[in-house]
């Protein structure tokens, strides 16, 4: 008897397992308010450039007009030359500010382009910062999913749950620009050591039957951060004090030492049986199920193992034959370009031209409706589910660059146009990380998902930098948020449908005409590296 099939004598999601699940999904708030925070802390207010510095007392109202600084869509914007009180001759006289930037306080007491000076020149520093914390999630993912497979997820929960917390509360006070994204980096990393194994912990005790929804549980909650990070940030408008906020409950997880549990499928699969075997007892019992110590349950991993040894498989396996080459290759290209545009949208919220605060509440809204639908579609179609998320969500985007900028109609209906693009793109993510791993046979799954997770990181360190792209022109950010969905939603038409038909467990299956009769299962090999998003 395997571990599967003891999860369906003790129950697949019972009591052990809800509560489990309460422990898992707590962090995703949190995890939500890091990955999302930039969008508050690194916003830029309206500012100008004065060449001789206010004299002291003066209110800011008094020399500059922050509201006219906002240049229409596709104009030089006046903050990045002079005052309006100065001649505009005179302002381009000039390559740096030399009196001093001035900002608007509005909406934000202070953010770190307001105490750091990152405009104009310096601008794309703070995309830059954007990127290389996306970069830290790229290596938390290598690092602690390495760490993870050998001294389990548990203990790399715990010790990732800490460095967020110390380093997340060491952003708060930092000097300096330069060690504010060291910082950061090191947050970063630590988000994928939770997110990753989090998930596989809560998968790796879950019954088949109930994995993905359990998995749609952990997205809710990072949904529900979503949301909750534009209500805090409303209410706290100076970025250290709110940094501070969302950091410093992180020690309260210190608790999660004596409630976490450790996988007892993978204390199995490292030969610590007598251990797993107690972590069953504790988990039937809390179920209600009681087992016998007579189960015959560590044989399947001794004939798995004695499997992968007569026959290795590589990377290279991906793309050596035809069918495999343009299945890889397609399936790498929409795990890439879904999380571009999700963090693409995410990230630069204040383009849309509402309330900041509202329109990131929204974007959050979205999330929940996004991930439920996908629920219904699925068990129909995955090429079809995947096919038309990504053509709405490119769609969206790609018509709001013919809308107006200026009216208020306008801008509320580029917004509605955006949240549709997110609605669209957010189920498309859903879809990937349950298609993709049903595209690969069993001998090169993993490997498939893992190069797919990091095309999926590449994208998330590139989606910060996708905005300078406004130096080109205004418009050219959507225009690729909408081109590049479009283009893999085509590309999708060259996947096989998976729903409801068995797994292909060699490349002979994929490249010949017969597949295998196992049926269809999630199991843990698929999840432990799939998760890149919140």
């Amino acid at each position: 008897m395997n571990f599967d099939e003891i999860l369906c004598v003790i129950g697949g999601f019972g009591k052990f397992q809800k509560t489990l699940y309460v422990w898992i999904c707590l962090p995703q708030i949190f995890l939500a308010f890091h990955m999302l925070v930039t969008v508050f802390t690194g916003a830029v207010p309206p500012h100008s450039c004065c060449p001789t510095r206010p004299s002291a007392g003066t209110p800011a109202s008094t020399n500059f007009k922050f509201s006219l600084l906002s240049a229409p869509s596709g104009q030089p914007d006046l903050s990045c030359t002079a005052c309006l009180n100065q001649s505009v001759a005179a302002a381009h006289t000039s390559g740096t500010c030399q009196g001093g930037w001035e900002y608007s306080r509005e909406t934000f007491q202070s953010t770190i382009v307001t105490e750091w000076d990152l405009v104009c020149d310096s601008a794309s520093l703070n995309n830059l910062g954007s990127s290389i914390y996306m970069f830290g999630l790229l290596v938390g993912a290598v690092v602690f999913g390495h760490l993870a497979d050998k001294y389990g997820r548990r203990i790399i929960i715990l010790v990732s749950l800490a460095i967020q917390a110390v380093f997340g509360v060491g952003v708060a006070s930092a000097p300096n620009f330069y060690i504010y994204v060291a910082l950061r980096f090191m947050v970063g990393t630590s988000i994928s050591g939770v997110i990753m194994n989090a998930f596989v912990l809560g998968t790796e005790w879950t019954g088949s039957k109930q994995r993905m929804l359990a998995g749609i549980i952990t997205d809710y909650f990072f949904g529900f951060g979503y949301m909750l990070l534009a209500g805090v940030a409303y209410l706290i408008r100076d970025w250290r004090k709110l940094q501070l906020a969302i950091s410093a409950p992180g020690f309260l997880f210190i608790f999660y030492i004596w409630v976490l549990p450790k996988s007892a499928r993978w204390l199995m699969a490292n030969d610590r049986k007598e251990e797993a075997w107690e972590l069953i007892q504790k988990a039937a019992q809390k179920n209600g199920n009681p087992l016998t110590k007579d189960l015959e349950m560590f044989q399947v991993y001794k004939i798995e193992e004695e499997i992968k040894v007569k026959t290795k498989h590589s990377f290279v396996d991906l793309v050596r034959t035809p069918n495999m080459r343009k299945h890889s290759l397609i399936v790498f290209y929409l795990w890439f370009v879904n999380v571009l545009v999700y963090y693409g949208l995410s990230l630069n919220i204040s383009d849309f031209g509402m309330n900041i605060y509202l329109t990131q509440m929204i974007f959050g809204l979205v999330e929940m409706p996004a991930r439920t639908v996908t629920l219904f579609t699925l068990n129909r179609s995955r090429k079809i589910s995947q096919l038309v998320f990504l053509a709405v969500g490119g769609s969206a985007c790609l018509l709001t660059i013919f809308i107006p900028s200026g009216v208020d109609t306008c801008t509320s209906a580029a917004s509605f146009l955006a949240m549709i693009g997110k609605f669209g793109i957010t189920a498309s993510l859903s879809i990937i990380y349950v298609y993709s791993a049903e595209v690969f046979p069993t001998v090169i799954r993993q490997n498939g998902i893992g190069i797919g997770s990091m095309c999926a990181r590449t994208g998330g360190v590139l989606a910060p930098m996708m905005y300078l792209l406004r130096g080109i022109g205004p418009q050219a950010p959507m225009i690729l948020c909408g081109l590049c969905p479009l283009l893999g939603s085509a590309l999708t038409l060259l996947l096989p449908e998976t729903a409801n038909k068995p797994l292909p467990d060699t490349i002979e299956d994929v490249e010949g005409s017969s597949l295998s009769e196992e049926p269809v299962v999630f199991d843990t090999d698929v999840v432990d590296s799939t998760r890149t998003d919140g």
